[in-house]
């Protein structure tokens, strides 16, 4: 079992690492969170949980260990896979998720990709006391970036990605630059995510 990777950021999106440890690069799918925390360091350390199949051998990145205790507790519920618990961390913080599901709000959770009225009751029911040990307040980290076209390129692939079909998902992308033109990659993924059906 893999705990946590350290090295050298080799690759960035909002979708995807790769990091470069001792000469071996491990490829990860994370969170526009954790691609958030990420920006601009030269090195990273990921924890890390491993998806092993029968067909498929893939690893998901978390930038803290909370976070990836949030992913764990969302992949135990029934109907819900490691992309979609990845989606759902890439709309919210792990304390917006706390919060939402303490409250029992369906709906919050129902705007995301994947997540309908079944998902959304299984994942409060289940997660309710679970959540709770889990939240706490922490400071939410801003990184601001310059908007140009880079944004929108970065902000579709991330989507596509995460199974978003290329040409809607570029108009609704186009849409958001246009309407807040400050707007970081990263708001732009969870405004796109939110619209997006």
């Amino acid at each position: 079992m893999i705990e946590y990777i350290k090295g050298e950021i080799a690759e960035l999106t909002p979708a995807f690492v790769v990091v470069d440890a001792n000469g071996v690069g491990y490829g990860m799918g994370i969170s526009v969170n954790t691609y958030t925390a990420l920006q601009g360091q030269k090195e990273g350390k990921l924890y890390v949980y491993e998806a092993i199949r029968e067909d498929s051998h893939d690893l998901f990145g978390f930038a803290s260990k909370r976070e990836r205790e949030m992913f764990l507790l969302l992949i135990t519920v029934n109907g819900i896979g490691s992309n979609t618990a990845r989606m759902i961390l890439s709309e919210m913080t792990v304390d917006e998720l706390c919060t939402v599901i303490a409250q029992g709000d369906e709906k919050m959770l129902k705007r995301i990709k994947g997540i309908g009225p079944r998902s959304a009751a299984r994942i409060i029911v289940e997660l309710q006391d679970k959540a709770a040990e889990l939240s706490y307040q922490t400071v939410p980290v801003n990184a601001p970036a310059a908007v140009n076209q880079k944004v929108v390129s970065e902000a579709v692939s991330a989507l596509t990605m995460l199974g978003f079909a290329s040409a809607p998902t570029h108009k609704v992308v186009n849409e958001i630059v246009k309407e807040q033109p400050d707007i970081t990659v990263e708001q732009v993924i969870k405004r796109a995510l939110t619209l997006i059906k």
